[in-house]
């Protein structure tokens, strides 16, 4: 049995559970049958909260197809909220372990027990292209062709710690995400795979977003994909570095500091309910 709790950030959603001292046996078929919306719990991936030594807490994630990811920062965010309001920890600045390193955490609150917003210092921002990876090498790769199924592409490639493509269209809305979405993805360009974010630009402050993730297909909400996506669009000059992306799901606000060069996420993560996996 797995006492769990259901979490999302912005409609990008998760089963967040503290039950475990390490990952058990088969995580990632518990993730695929968790996950699963009509025979499970239903969620984008399956987050466990676990001991560090480097750190307040650990965090791996599993998407719904199984895979790692190494890192989600809206479900860092959920981490966040859950471990100060279930009392693990007590600290407005939290220091969480994942696999893409240690990410710092602050928290602003509603009152003295809710926590309303989440800053997460994202880190530096990745951006030559055999640490992406992809299968250029360089300092940068910008508007870099991709040609697929007769239609060219053009991509700007981000890693926040996991790998980013993003690439500028005219109605992020109403682009076909599912068809065009799974196709780069999977692509030779990025040897281990790639999330792709789908982007129009309304002005300087605010850029409206559409998400493929790698692992897990579209969903409403990317908080790396988002940091890629404000970084991106200073790089290629059409956004300040203090930006507003507009997800499915709702806004996050994109910081990439000129001070420190890091990257600052800010909104919000909720709790849906609670259960035990029998």
């Amino acid at each position: 049995m797995m006492l769990f709790t259901k979490m999302q950030g912005l409609g990008n959603d998760f089963v967040v559970t503290a039950e475990y001292l390490d990952l058990p046996d088969g995580v990632a078929e518990l993730a695929i049958k968790v996950c699963d919306r009509h025979f499970g719990v239903g969620a984008d991936g399956l987050v466990f909260i676990l001991p560090s030594t480097k750190a307040d807490v650990r965090m791996r994630i599993f998407n719904s197809d199984g895979s790692e990811a190494e890192q989600c920062g809206n479900a860092i965010r959920c981490v966040a909220k859950y471990v100060f309001e279930h009392q693990i920890i007590s600290k407005q600045s939290i220091s969480i372990e994942t696999q893409a390193g240690i990410q710092w955490v602050k928290l602003f609150f509603e009152n003295e027990k809710i926590v309303e917003k989440i800053e997460v210092d994202m880190g530096e921002p990745i951006l030559q292209g055999e640490l992406v990876p992809t299968a250029l090498s360089g300092e940068k790769i910008v508007n870099q062709s991709l040609e697929i199924e007769g239609r060219t592409f053009y991509f700007t490639a981000v890693s926040m710690g996991n790998p980013h493509a993003v690439i500028y269209v005219d109605d992020a809305t109403n682009f076909q995400i599912e068809k065009w979405g799974p196709l780069i993805e999977t692509h030779p360009m990025f040897p281990k795979k790639t999330n792709v974010e789908f982007v129009s630009v309304k002005s300087d402050k605010e850029i409206e977003m559409r998400v493929w993730e790698r692992g897990g297909g579209q969903t409403l909400a990317c908080g790396t994909g988002a940091c890629a996506t404000g970084v991106a669009s200073v790089i290629t000059g059409q956004s300040a570095r203090d930006v507003t992306v507009r997800l499915k799901g709702g806004n996050l606000r994109i910081n990439w500091s000129q001070e420190d060069n890091r990257v600052y996420m800010t909104g919000e993560a909720k709790e849906v309910f609670t259960g035990k996996w029998l």
